[in-house]
């Protein structure tokens, strides 16, 4: 078929490109905690770390814009403000975080390096990668996701082959939405929108394909790297919970480190340590990438806005990436619980059809958003006793997701209205 080659490229870059330090640590560790109730957990990682940041790529491919445009129909200056909090979120959590992860499984258990060292390397070779993105596509697809396939496909399979006797009780109150929480963490429907865009000017810049052929290729590369995903994922929580009977762990990247060693044995922590190193080093380079693009394009494409932008977001990684890996992750929280609910309902949007999204319901659904899930940002930063009384009196805010039901009844609602208006429009003027 035509563009068959060029469409598994760009699904192998996109698998890469998602799959890093967050997609790496917290399934397994996820599953450690769910232990025989992993299925429902891995039902709600799902939705939020693959079912949400597919959409977002096929978006991507609808729109063949940038981040700016997911926000457009709701007005030109939310649609700013809205990509300059992704990209800033972007660069200075899950890029430097990818850093820090290197640094703690890869670099640490082997080398007396300092990781001051190892970050200032790090990103040297990101930014290499970066200034030379026209060749990112190729050798992200053809060389690196193959081999992070391979050693993530060992571990596995030879982990789930031991025997075990039973599975520990999950510790999660709600297994579903524990898991839709978890997938936060990995940044991946944040991650769609800004690796979406780098797909779509790397494939310009390789090849001169028509919009509805870019667009057929983004699509078809979406749902197979969303497999991929699919498949790593269930394998990951399945294999955290077969070792659900150990000693309490507390901390992600030492419990990924057991499980490699229960599967490859002593050389598992080699493998573990380059598998490590390739999915984190390409999500970082696809961070920073959609970053510089990004500045680029509201600069009016101004002289070296691009390469300005790729130096001070590695220098920014070399700082951040001194932080522990926990700590990053709980500073994350946060910000994830304010500005993940608008990205999926501005996705979901998109990737609707245009009947049922004019620019009343995307202002009026993203604005209820806003609204209702500011008491899950409040929950996480304040005393109970000062929010507490307001989610009960909304549905599922004591899972962090008050703001799901009221956006749907506000879409709905207002498809109805504006159906109804259109109506009366056509008998008025008959």
């Amino acid at each position: 078929m035509k563009h068959t080659k060029q469409t598994f490229i760009v699904a192998f870059a996109l698998f890469s490109l998602f799959f890093g330090a967050g997609n790496l640590i917290l399934p397994p560790f996820l599953g450690y905690n769910s232990g025989q109730d992993w299925f429902w957990v891995l039902l709600g990682f799902l939705v939020s770390a693959v079912v949400i940041p597919i959409l977002a790529i096929y978006g991507h491919a609808k729109l063949q814009g940038s981040l700016l445009d997911f926000g457009k129909k709701v007005s030109s200056k939310f649609a700013l403000l809205f990509a300059i909090i992704i990209y800033i979120i972007s660069i200075t959590l899950p890029s430097p975080r990818t850093a820090s992860v290197t640094y703690e499984m890869a670099i640490a258990p082997y080398f007396s390096i300092s990781s001051i060292w190892t970050s200032t390397l790090y990103f040297m070779l990101v930014l290499i990668f970066v200034l030379n993105r026209s060749k990112i596509l190729n050798i992200v697809g053809k060389f690196l996701t193959p081999l992070i396939f391979i050693i993530l496909f060992l571990i596995i399979v030879i982990g789930l082959s031991s025997e075990v006797e039973m599975l520990r009780a999950s510790i999660f109150e709600n297994n579903f939405t524990s898991g839709i929480l978890e997938g936060y963490q990995t940044f991946d429907a944040i991650g769609g929108v800004v690796v979406g865009g780098v797909i779509v000017i790397s494939l310009s810049f390789q090849t001169k394909l028509s919009f509805t052929e870019k667009k057929k290729i983004i699509g078809k590369a979406g749902l197979w790297a969303g497999t991929a995903l699919f498949l790593m994922y269930a394998g990951l929580i399945a294999l955290g919970a077969h070792y659900s009977l150990l000693p309490e762990v507390g901390d992600r990247a030492q419990f990924l480190t057991f499980v490699s060693v229960q599967s490859l044995g002593n050389i598992g922590t080699a493998f573990l340590a380059v598998l490590v190193a390739l999915a984190c080093f390409t999500t970082a380079v696809g961070i920073v990438t959609g970053t510089a693009d990004f500045v680029k394009e509201i600069t009016n494409q101004a002289p070296k806005a691009y390469q300005i932008t790729a130096i001070l977001g590695c220098i920014l990684g070399v700082v951040m990436g001194q932080l522990p890996v926990n700590y990053i992750i709980a500073i994350a929280f946060p910000a994830l619980m304010f500005i993940y609910p608008i990205t999926i309902v501005l996705i979901l949007l998109n990737v609707l059809p245009q009947n049922y999204t004019s620019k009343l319901i995307f202002r009026g659904v993203v604005l209820v958003t806003f609204l209702f899930s500011i008491p899950d940002f409040l929950g996480v930063i304040l005393p109970e006793e000062n929010w507490g009384v307001i989610k009960n009196f909304i549905p599922l805010a004591h899972q962090n997701m008050g703001w799901i039901l009221p956006a749907m009844v506000t879409f709905i609602l207002l498809n109805i209205i504006q159906k109804n208006n259109n109506s009366e429009t056509l008998l008025e003027e008959n």
